[in-house]
């Protein structure tokens, strides 16, 4: 039975991966992290990232990237979370994609595959492909007065039915501290939010640490990271994944 049926719910995904090569995999995506490109729709505020789009074919649970939007001698992915980012309401956003060496990475492909498990769908959903969305995330920071900041800054909820989040790295950072709230707490900041409609307030810090949300049920935050006390730039990657149904226009004919 799937754990985040209630709202929400945590994973060790290092754990419950467990297979020979897996640290090998994980390197290769620690590594790839190093040099992310920044975000383009957030100047100044540390982030960086790439995003590329899948295909779950229910049945086969066979995994399909699709195609990339080609500008020059860079590939992009479009966005669209309509109304549920307030940073950016009804914009597309187009992210600089993923590369296909890392798309086929075994680890990538297995925690797609498990978050996929975690989710449910109606028969009717399930005759088409569910389509997921998959976020390279990095908030870095160099300088002691630095702040990067996630996108958008409160409790909110996504669009899509379920997202995922996978720690790949936390080294000397402050902050990165995660809320799960009631869906009527979006658009503030926990300190905003009676105590009664904060679910949950906690941090992931180990490799594959992970916890996912069901977006009707609840909201969810994470706070910007600050560097922490050591001589080198904090660091905070994590790997985003949602997954939403293929939406069928009702046209009345």
């Amino acid at each position: 039975m799937s754990m985040i049926k209630k709202g929400y719910a945590r994973y060790d995904l290092m754990k419950e991966l467990n297979y020979e090569g897996i640290e090998s995999d994980y390197n290769e995506i620690l590594e790839y992290f190093s040099d992310l490109p920044a975000d383009d729709y957030a100047p100044g505020l540390n982030r960086y990232r790439r995003y590329s789009r899948a295909l779950v074919l229910p049945g086969t649970e066979e995994i399909h990237w699709l195609p990339t939007i080609q500008k020059g001698d860079n590939e992009f992915s479009a966005y669209f979370q309509g109304k549920f980012n307030p940073e950016h309401p009804g914009a597309y956003r187009e992210f600089h994609s993923i590369e296909e060496n890392i798309r086929n990475n075994k680890l990538l492909n297995k925690i797609i595959k498990a978050n996929y498990d975690e989710t449910f769908w109606s028969t009717e959903d399930k005759i088409m492909p569910i389509h997921v969305g998959v976020h390279f995330v990095k908030l870095f920071v160099q300088n002691d007065d630095d702040k990067a900041v996630s996108s958008p800054d409160c409790l909110h909820q996504d669009g899509e039915p379920f997202t995922f989040a996978h720690l790949i790295e936390r080294d000397n950072v402050n902050g990165g501290t995660n809320a799960i709230g009631v869906p009527g707490a979006a658009g503030k900041v926990p300190e905003e939010v009676d105590d009664e409609d904060l679910l949950e307030v906690f941090e992931i810090d180990q490799p594959l640490e992970s916890y996912g949300v069901y977006d009707s049920a609840v909201s969810h935050y994470v706070s910007p990271v600050t560097k922490g006390g050591e001589d080198r730039p904090g660091v905070r990657s994590v790997i985003l994944i949602d997954y939403q149904q293929t939406v069928v226009a009702d046209v009345d004919g």
